[in-house]
C-alpha cells in the first residue's frame, strides 16, 4: 500500500498511546501503520544503523490477522496493532538472534523469550531486531559486529550504548517504543544520549527467559518510549512473574498507568551529593539543577542526601560483571550452535578458534578480566569482596529511602560524544555509567527522562531512582513532569 509522504510522517510522530488509541477509534489500520513505520524504516535505517534485521514481510503478515482480529472485536488490547522492535539478544522463534556479535551471525532462536511471548500475545507488531553492543558490553554502540549505531541528534555523535539501536530507533521515530536491557546503565544512558524515556524495573520484576545473558545478577529487560505514559503502557505487558525465571519476582503488579496523574505535591527528592561532584560536565549539571527547580516548582521537597559507598560502584560492576560474563559466556565454543572455525585440528584448536573469530575486542577483554577474578587464588581477593562492598552500596540506599521517596540526578556525566573519541580509553568509556551502575548492583529501578539539551544541542537526561517494585511512582512523577515540559516531544530535525 503507498503513503504519500505526510501520512507516513504523520503516523510516524503519533506516540503509543495515540496509536492505540485510534487503532481502537478505527482511524487507521494496522497495516496502515505498518506500513508508515516500515517505510520510515526503509528510509531513515540506513543513516542510523538502528536495526540489524528488519521484518518487513513478517510485520504486515501480523499486521493483517491483527486487523482481522480488531474489527472482529477478537482482540482489544491496549498494544494491538502497535509497531515495536527488539534489541537483539532477546530470542524470537524463526528470527536471527545476533547479540550484535559474530559468534552467533547464524544463530536462528528456536523459540520466543517471555517477553516476546507477552508481547505478541497481546497483539503488538514486532518490526524488526536492533542493533546493540556485542552481547550488552559497552557504553557507546561502537562494538557491535553490524557497525556503530548513530545518534539522531547529530550522526557524528553516538547514541549510548549497549541498547543504543533501540533508543536511536525511538528518538528518530523508526518505532514507537523498544524493549531493551541494562545491565549497568544500558537502557538509562542511551535515553539520556538520545533524548527519550526509558526505564528499568526492579531486578527480577521482568523475567530474563529467553534473554540472552551477559551478567545475571544484573540484567533486567525494561521499555523504551518517548514518553514515560507510554512506557507504563508496555511495561504493563511485560511485567510479572515466570515460573522459567529463577530470579523472576513474585510481587504482584499492577496497573502503571492507574497512578500516572497523581500529585507529586509534597514528595521527597533526595539528590545525592555524590552525583554532582567532580566528574559531572557543568554543562550537564547546569540543566540537571534547572530540572530540580521545576520539580520543586511542582511541589516535590528537595534534600540532599548521602550515598557514601557509591564511588565504588564502577570498580565493584567491573569485577563481578565480567566474572558473570565470563561463566555466561563459556557456552559458546563452537560445538552447539553459533560460530565455528574451519577445519579444526582438534577439539583444543576448536574452542580456540571459534572463540577468538567469534568474540570482539571488548567481549574477549571482560572474558579475560572476569576469568581471572573467578581464578583460584584471586576469587575472596576480587570477587567475594566486591560482592561484600555490593552489599554496602546497596545497603547505603536503604537508609536514604528512610529519608526520602525517590533519588534524583544525572543519568550520565556527559552527554553523548563523538563516534571514537573513548574507543581507545577503556576507563573513560566505563566511566560513562558512573551514575547508572549503583542502582543496578543495588537491583533498584532507574529511569532516565530527557529535561533539556546542553549548548551543542545534544540531549540532557535525568535519572529518577525508586525504591524496590516502585516503578508506578516513578512513571508517575516522569509523567507530571512531561505534561508541563516538552522536552520528550522535540523530534531531531532531520526526523522532523
Amino acid at each position: 500500500m503507498s503513503h504519500p509522504h505526510s501520512q507516513i510522517t504523520s503516523l510516524t510522530q503519533l506516540s503509543l498511546k495515540d496509536l492505540s488509541d485510534g487503532l481502537q477509534a478505527g482511524r487507521f489500520s494496522v497495516m496502515e501503520i505498518t506500513d508508515a513505520w516500515l517505510a520510515r524504516i526503509e528510509k531513515f535505517n540506513p543513516l542510523l544503523n538502528s536495526f540489524i534485521t528488519v521484518l518487513a514481510d513478517g510485520a504486515r503478515t501480523q499486521a493483517q490477522q491483527i486487523d482481522n482480529q480488531i474489527r472482529k472485536g477478537e482482540l482489544t488490547h491496549t498494544l494491538a496493532g502497535v509497531p515495536y522492535a527488539l534489541k537483539d539478544l532477546f530470542c524470537t522463534d524463526g528470527v536471527l538472534t545476533s547479540c550484535g556479535s559474530k559468534m552467533l551471525h547464524n544463530f536462528v532462536a528456536p523459540y520466543d523469550a517471555h517477553v516476546t511471548t507477552k508481547l505478541k500475545q497481546a497483539g503488538a507488531v514486532l518490526l524488526g531486531k536492533n542493533n546493540m553492543d556485542e552481547f550488552a558490553m559497552g557504553s557507546s554502540n561502537e562494538n557491535s559486529a553490524y557497525g556503530v549505531v548513530r545518534n539522531p541528534w547529530n550522526t557524528e555523535y553516538v547514541p549510548g550504548g549497549s541498547s543504543g539501536g533501540g533508543a536511536a530507533a525511538v528518538a528518530a521515530r523508526l518505532a514507537p517504543f523498544v524493549l531493551g536491557t541494562d545491565t549497568g546503565g544500558s537502557i538509562r544512558q542511551p535515553a539520556s544520549f538520545c533524548g527519550i524515556t526509558g526505564i528499568k524495573p526492579t531486578y527480577g520484576r521482568v523475567s530474563r527467559f529467553g534473554m540472552i545473558a551477559f551478567a545475571s545478577s544484573l540484567d533486567q529487560a525494561g521499555p523504551m518510549a518517548v514518553s514515560a505514559e507510554d512506557c507504563a503502557i508496555a511495561l504493563n505487558v511485560i511485567a510479572g512473574f515466570d515460573e522459567r525465571d529463577s530470579t523472576s519476582a513474585q510481587e504482584p503488579v499492577g496497573d502503571y498507568t492507574a497512578s500516572l496523574n497523581n500529585s507529586i505535591e509534597g514528595l521527597k527528592i533526595g539528590l545525592p551529593k555524590q552525583f554532582f561532584a567532580a566528574g559531572l560536565d557543568p554543562d550537564v549539571a547546569t540543566v540537571i539543577e534547572r530540572g530540580v527547580k521545576e520539580f520543586e516548582a511542582l511541589g516535590a521537597i528537595i534534600k540532599e542526601i548521602d550515598l557514601p559507598n557509591s564511588h565504588m560502584a564502577v570498580p565493584v560492576y567491573y569485577i563481578i560483571a565480567p566474572a558473570e560474563a565470563s561463566s555466561n559466556l563459556s557456552r559458546f565454543d563452537g560445538v552447539r550452535f553459533g560460530h565455528r572455525c574451519d577445519n579444526p585440528k582438534d577439539l583444543r584448536d576448536l574452542y580456540e578458534r571459534s572463540r577468538w573469530e567469534g568474540f570482539g575486542e571488548e567481549v574477549k577483554r571482560r572474558i579475560m578480566v572476569g576469568t581471572y577474578a573467578l581464578s583460584a587464588g584471586y576469587y575472596d581477593a576480587y570477587y567475594l569482596k566486591a560482592q561484600q562492598v555490593r552489599r554496602l552500596i546497596k545497603q547505603d540506599f536503604v537508609e536514604a529511602f528512610k529519608q526520602v521517596d525517590v533519588i534524583m540526578g544525572p543519568a550520565a556525566p556527559t552527554t553523548a560524544f563523538k563516534i571514537g573519541e573513548k574507543v581507545d580509553d577503556q576507563v573513560a568509556m566505563y566511566l560513562a555509567d558512573l551514575y547508572t551502575i549503583p542502582t543496578s548492583l543495588a537491583g533498584l529501578p532507574g529511569m532516565s527522562f530527557p529535561i533539556g539539551f546542553d549548548e551543542h544541542q545534544l540531549p540532557v537526561g535525568m535519572q529518577l531512582i525508586g525504591n524496590y517494585f516502585q516503578e508506578a511512582r516513578m512513571l508517575n512523577i516522569a509523567h507530571r513532569y512531561q505534561q508541563t515540559t516538552d522536552w520528550h516531544l522535540r523530534v531531531p530535525a532531520k526526523f522532523a
